[in-house]
């Protein structure tokens, strides 16, 4: 009971923490920075921002059909949304795990085809944001050094990890767990190493983190400021990179750490950088609470209890090895 406990409170002391401090270093100005929100903004972000969920879920349900599972844009959205909102609260991304227990609930897909599901959408993500942060590297004078390799290293390893897979992917073993491993690495490059998916995940991919960048933009513009747009995209793929670890839930502290970092190395005042960062994330969060919410209603109270499951359990060998 103690360590299902301190997995929760740690992580989310740590977030605190971060955001604690944040504003505190720049409190005497932050009410006034407030006092310029343009509440017209506040609106276009948010529509943005529900953009970009609409468009996961689309690419969620062309990996699923990849591996020849059929779904609804609701369903596949609802799924993402459920799980990102499990990830607020659960730490080390254990939400994801809701995702996987949907799938095998509703008997669409085995627990192994819900992991390669994931492993391919989380690929995708980490990729397409370090190739946008390549692109807009050159623009943004006075990076710090480890920018650069924070950057490059997950491209190398999606390159690495795609190079594997195609050499490694059909492959059989006598051993159990290594058969398990060997089915999904199958599963993986059947759903994205063709060049009908790379073409769809991949344009899909760009415009969802398009999308997210474009809120940020507008949270910018909200608060009056003229940060050039390179800048945006880079903080926005630092911030990403960095909630890619999985520190506090849902990276929360970590992301608006990252992102008022960057926007300050071009000149933004401390306190105008910390609202933007926060309010930026408190947009996109508020966003996936609520989808959470609807998807909640959309599966029933079955999904509450899958839930809980996916911190107090996880998946098990001999489900994994399950047909």
């Amino acid at each position: 009971m103690w360590r299902r406990t301190s997995a929760i409170v740690v992580p989310t002391v740590i977030a605190v923490g971060i955001l604690a401090y944040m504003l505190w270093r720049v409190w005497d100005d932050l009410l006034m920075t407030l006092s310029h929100i343009e509440p017209i903004y506040l609106a276009i972000a948010t529509g943005i921002c529900i953009l970009a969920w609409v468009l996961r879920g689309w690419r969620y349900q062309v990996i699923l059909r990849g591996m020849a599972i059929r779904t609804s844009l609701s369903f596949s959205t609802a799924c993402i949304f459920l799980s990102q909102t499990a990830n607020l609260i659960i730490p080390a991304r254990l939400g994801d795990l809701v995702r996987i227990f949907i799938l095998k609930h509703e008997r669409l897909a085995t627990y192994s085809q819900g992991i390669s599901s994931l492993v391919v959408e989380r690929v995708f993500d980490v990729v397409t944001v370090a190739i946008l942060g390549v692109v807009a590297l050159p623009f943004v004078v006075g990076t710090p050094e480890w920018y650069l390799p924070l950057i490059l290293l997950p491209i190398a390893g999606g390159a690495a990890f795609a190079l594997f897979l195609w050499v490694m992917g059909d492959r059989t073993s006598e051993n159990r767990i290594l058969g398990i491993i060997f089915r999904m690495f199958s599963e993986i490059r059947e759903a994205s190493l063709h060049p009908r998916a790379i073409l769809l995940l991949g344009v899909s991919s760009v415009g969802i983190w398009i999308v997210d960048i474009l809120v940020c933009a507008i949270v910018v513009l909200m608060f009056g400021e003229q940060i050039p747009f390179a800048v945006v995209v880079l903080a926005v793929v630092v911030g990403n990179l960095v909630k890619a670890v999985p520190i506090t839930p849902g990276g929360v502290g970590t992301y608006e750490f990252a992102l008022a970092v960057t926007f300050e190395l071009v000149g933004t005042a401390p306190a105008t950088a910390t609202v933007i960062a926060v309010v930026d994330h408190l947009i996109k969060n508020g966003v996936t609470l609520f989808g959470g919410v609807g998807a909640l209603y959309f599966f029933g109270d079955w999904s509450v209890a899958l839930m809980r499951r996916s911190f107090k359990e996880g998946i098990s060998e001999e489900e994994l090895r399950e047909p």
